[in-house]
């Protein structure tokens, strides 16, 4: 079998029709379809199963909730197909996308991996925002690996082998298990995406990179400064931990890599990313830009975050930063 789709879905039941649909309507129809139902309880299951039961390439998987991570190694363990289209439940695939991902293999087999653009649309499907600046090459895929986005994930075409060769997704990199898989990855094969829009990438309030800036940033950071030893032949430092230290213990990240000055640098890389984020300010942000500010971080913008906490009734969180901020006042800089 040449391909395999793979959905992961949990509470998704005002989308999920509409994504598996998108799957089922697909200009190219040999497939088998996996989605993982990962313990729904908002009337996802329901709707899971009357679909399952209309088309025979559906194989639906019931299980207690376990994360995206397991999920989705669970199905790429399952997959018969030398490729793994993946799709997430709130999404919408356009017709051609299967075609046109397989044609882009067909005609360069050197990759291991290939995506697609995008358009973002919100959950009554109205366009918000075209994204069409995902790598079309290899080349410009490693030159954005740094700071750019440089994949969708539900708009991605896997292959099996590739990804068996790499170990899967990892759990400690919960929240950005796809940015750390194609930073593996692009040590083994190549990854870009096409220039068609493919995807309808849903954006809602409950997303991972919504509710959980904080540590999709740490984690995604951790992963960059991971690749840098790997990617000039040492061993991975990360690849024996089952997660990685709290937000609050960034400073054991010296001791995992052996080299001063890593907490430091990630505290430097995600600070400025969580300071107009609420949530992610609530969930610890506050303590790690604070520490931020202490070794040297710019206070301007630390201080417009005291101001928004303060606006939204967060008063210890606003007070801690404070406190931060007068203590890095007092101490030199140089």
């Amino acid at each position: 079998m040449r391909l395999s789709v793979l959905l992961s879905a949990y509470n998704d039941a005002p989308y999920v029709e509409r994504a598996v649909t998108s799957v089922l309507r697909q200009t190219y129809a040999d497939f088998e379809f996996i989605i993982i139902n990962d313990g729904s309880t908002d009337g996802s299951t329901e709707i899971l199963r009357r679909l399952a039961n209309t088309d025979p390439r559906i194989v639906l998987v019931e299980q207690e909730n376990r994360g995206l991570v397991a999920s989705l190694n669970r199905g790429f363990a399952m997959a018969k197909g030398d490729l793994v289209a993946r799709m997430d439940g709130d999404d919408e695939c356009l017709p051609h996308r299967f075609a046109t991902q397989l044609a882009f293999f067909d005609a360069h087999p050197e990759y291991g991996v290939v995506g697609c653009q995008q358009l973002n649309v919100d959950v009554h499907g109205r366009t918000i925002k075209l994204i069409d600046d995902y790598p079309r090459d290899f080349e410009t895929f490693l030159a954005a690996m740094e700071f750019k986005p440089i994949m969708s994930h539900p708009g991605s075409m896997i292959s099996r082998a590739a990804f068996e060769k790499v170990g899967g997704y990892r759990a400690m990199y919960r929240h950005c298990e796809d940015y750390d898989l194609w930073l593996r990855l692009s040590q083994i094969t190549k990854l870009c995406s096409v220039d068609d829009v493919l995807l309808r990438y849903c954006v809602n309030d409950g997303q991972v990179t919504i509710q959980h800036l904080l540590h999709t940033a740490v984690g995604a950071t951790v992963a960059w400064e991971a690749y840098l030893q790997y990617s000039k032949g040492r061993p991975d430092p990360t690849s024996g931990l089952t997660a990685l230290p709290d937000v609050g213990h960034l400073g054991e990240l010296d001791a995992i890599f052996g080299e001063p000055g890593i907490a430091r640098r990630v505290r430097a890389r995600v600070a400025p990313k969580l300071l107009y984020s609420l949530p992610a300010l609530k969930s610890g942000g506050v303590k790690l830009v604070g520490e931020y500010v202490a070794e040297g971080g710019e206070r301007r913008p630390a201080t417009r975050a005291v101001g928004r906490l303060l606006r939204h009734g967060q008063l210890r969180g606003a007070g801690q930063l404070a406190a931060s901020l007068c203590r890095s006042y007092l101490m030199p800089r140089g």
